[in-house]
């Protein structure tokens, strides 16, 4: 017995089971067991912020228990889901988990672009970036349905105007005058009318012209014609492409540093067998 005691080798193992118990005593809050789900305080924290971000308002003590409930029970069937290996070959949780990789990538982006970046996008991009033609109008409604000579009536209205008299017009709720984009215009009187302003001679009564309503007299007071954008013009149009422009780029280089770790083999004869990585 007295030569089992001054062993060295017994030593090394009680000292070990002294420390190794006393790790554990000292760490037990600190490791869950299997079968054991803590709920932290932060954890509470974070469920009661997103109730009051939904709600305007905290939740009351029940509404609190509620939410922790709510949330043992999605770990409770978390955790029997992953013993079960369900979320092996679920292409539901591949594409969330891809999801939230491409999100990490993401957040790595770099600053938003400078001005001078912003100008050098515009520079190699310029037909993206045009302003559309833009009009100044005044307009005259004829309703055909209230007219049973519409060609005399439109021809006597057009010589009141170059006159400068007055005469009956159509009720309508269309304006009178117009200073839009084309766009604009269209939305108003529709395509075809909007087309046809491009080639309608300046400051002279003009017509009848069709749009999505009727008749109508119009005078062209101005046109401005379509012209590359400055970026003053399209600056936020540029940010929001170039910076899907890098988004994409830089999803594309964190993908190839990650598939540059992977062979891919194909056992299908139909296409390549196999493709190293890189």
């Amino acid at each position: 017995m007295k030569r089992l005691i001054r062993e060295p080798l017994l030593h090394f193992f009680l000292l070990g089971a002294l420390l190794f118990g006393l790790y554990g005593e000292l760490n037990r809050h600190g490791f869950n067991a299997p079968n054991e789900i803590v709920v932290t305080h932060g954890q509470v924290n974070v469920l009661q912020a997103q109730f009051q971000r939904l709600w305007q308002r905290p939740p009351t003590p029940q509404e609190l228990q509620g939410l922790v409930d709510n949330w043992v029970r999605e770990e409770i069937l978390y955790r029997e889901g992953l013993a079960m290996r369900l979320d092996r070959d679920d292409p539901v949780v591949r594409r969330r988990i891809e999801q939230k990789v491409e999100f990490i990538a993401d957040s790595a982006l770099p600053a938003a672009p400078t001005t001078e970046e912003l100008q050098r996008w515009l520079d190699r991009h310029p037909n993206l970036y045009r302003v559309e033609p833009s009009y100044s109008l005044r307009q005259v409604y004829f309703d055909p349905a209230r007219h049973v000579q519409l060609g005399a009536d439109i021809a006597a209205a057009q010589r009141a105007l170059v006159a400068g008299r007055s005469f009956a017009k159509d009720p309508t709720l269309l304006p009178g005058t117009l200073d839009g984009s084309a766009a604009q215009v269209a939305g108003v009187f529709g395509s075809a009318f909007a087309d046809a302003l491009r080639s309608l001679p300046m400051d002279t009564w003009q017509g009848p012209i069709q749009s999505a309503f009727g008749l109508h007299l119009v005078q062209l007071t101005a046109r401005r014609d379509d012209r590359p954008a400055s970026l003053a013009d399209v600056r936020a149009e540029v940010e929001r492409d170039l910076v899907h422009a890098r988004t994409q780029d830089a999803n594309t280089a964190f993908y190839d540093k990650l598939r540059a770790n992977y062979t891919v083999r194909i056992e299908d004869s139909r296409l390549h067998a196999s493709r190293p990585a890189g």
